[in-house]
């Protein structure tokens, strides 16, 4: 299974800065016919409305607000390809005071955020005939830091919530794709500490699109990811992206 960028309507979450914006600009590039921009505010996206015109679509969204969710849905009826970049961060590890505040705010918005959209917008996918669903989780996913203890915690059930969208949404057609960066130069990287190790958030959208043409579950961004990646690749080819039963 594999999708083409060029001529297709896409929506992305966060799309107002960091790796959203920069999504949203490659995949123009690209040759994608119109990208909505899912954001809190949209006046947080005038520069891109400005630079893209009719081109790119403000449409209001909140993870963490599930009426949102769907009637940003009904707003996107006719998308093909959803990418869930939206996401949030606090640095806190295990021991911290604010461990499980920290873990309940991520788990909110990184992975019932990811609940959230997958059933709003599996539908419509659907309907336009099965299209993509790309989720941004994180290296952390696979590899927890101490620092980022509840992060990684929120961004590994992501990763597993999908994997099992990868092998339900693939009954109607739609590939899933789930993207691993490494530390990348976002204000979230900057916040987070991560400023001198950073790369260029185009390495995530490269990823993204090249993942979609070749029909590869797994992309890896970044040297850190890349690495991680070549570690991980024989248990993903022999589990994760194994036709396995329970039984």
């Amino acid at each position: 299974m594999s999708f083409a960028v060029s001529e297709k309507v896409a929506l992305v979450t966060g799309a107002n800065r960091g790796i959203g914006r920069v999504i949203v600009e490659s995949l123009l590039e690209r040759g994608a016919a119109k990208v909505y921009a899912a954001v809190r505010s949209s006046d947080s996206v005038s520069e891109l409305v400005a630079t893209h015109g009719d081109k790119v679509v403000p449409v209001q969204l909140d993870l963490t607000q599930p009426d949102s969710i769907v009637a940003a849905a009904q707003v996107a009826s006719d998308v093909d390809l959803v990418v869930n970049n939206a996401g949030v961060l606090r640095t806190s590890s295990v021991l911290s005071e604010d461990a499980l505040e920290s873990l309940e705010f991520e788990l909110n918005g990184n992975l019932l955020g990811l609940l959230r959209m997958a059933r709003a917008f599996a539908p419509v996918l659907k309907n336009n005939g099965g299209g993509a669903f790309v989720q941004l989780n994180s290296v952390v996913s696979v590899k927890a830091f101490e620092q980022f203890a509840t992060y990684s915690a929120s961004k590994a059930a992501a990763y597993n919530i999908t994997q099992s969208l990868r092998n339900e949404l693939r009954e109607q057609g739609t590939q899933v794709v789930s993207v691993h960066p490494g530390p990348i130069a976002t204000d979230m990287g900057d916040a987070a500490g991560l400023t001198e190790i950073a790369e260029p958030a185009s390495l995530v959208a490269d990823a993204i699109v090249d993942a979609l043409q070749d029909g590869r579950f797994h992309a890896w961004a970044g040297t850190m990811a890349q690495q991680v990646g070549t570690a991980y690749e024989n248990f993903a080819t022999a589990v994760v992206e194994a036709d396995m039963s329970e039984g």
